[in-house]
């Protein structure tokens, strides 16, 4: 079957090109131009425990707080550029590294403790070992008589 002219061979390139490009844009809008400070985080699930690895490149120890607060646990991350270090090594022409601070927070439960959860920080993965909520038992069904 012949196409109109108008259409082209590149009806659907042209049409799923301009979603691909619009995809970006809706990337760009969600996260802003700082998506590359984004705390990429992998949640593993296991028997009694979670394991979340929460990157955080170029963070030390002393630069990052874990809290924990009704349930909710609170990951910042906090790093500032030293301006004289700058000066040390000579003029700074271009700044591409992170200045800033970065929170993000995990609900892991009330019933957690301080105690319950461990943190580990290895080669900029920080390593976070949530034992499971203990999950209450729901009732057995039991029929309510009634009377009259």
């Amino acid at each position: 079957m012949l196409m109109p002219s108008i259409f082209g061979e590149s009806l659907f390139d042209d049409f799923f090109g301009d979603m691909d490009r619009e995809m970006r844009r809706m990337d760009r809008r969600l996260y802003g131009k700082n998506a590359a400070r984004e705390m990429k985080t992998d949640v593993h699930e296991h028997e009694d425990h979670y394991e979340v690895d929460i990157d955080l490149p170029g963070f030390k120890k002393e630069d990052i707080s874990l809290e924990l607060e009704n349930g909710c646990l609170t990951v910042t991350a906090a790093k500032g550029l030293d301006k004289d270090e700058t000066d040390k090594k000579g003029k700074l022409i271009r700044q591409e590294r992170y200045s800033g601070t970065m929170t993000r927070s995990f609900y892991v439960g009330e019933q957690l403790t301080e105690e319950d959860i461990s943190a580990k920080l290895e080669h900029g993965v920080l390593s976070l070992n949530i034992p499971k909520a203990e999950t209450k038992k729901l009732p057995e069904k039991k029929t309510i008589m009634i009377e009259g």
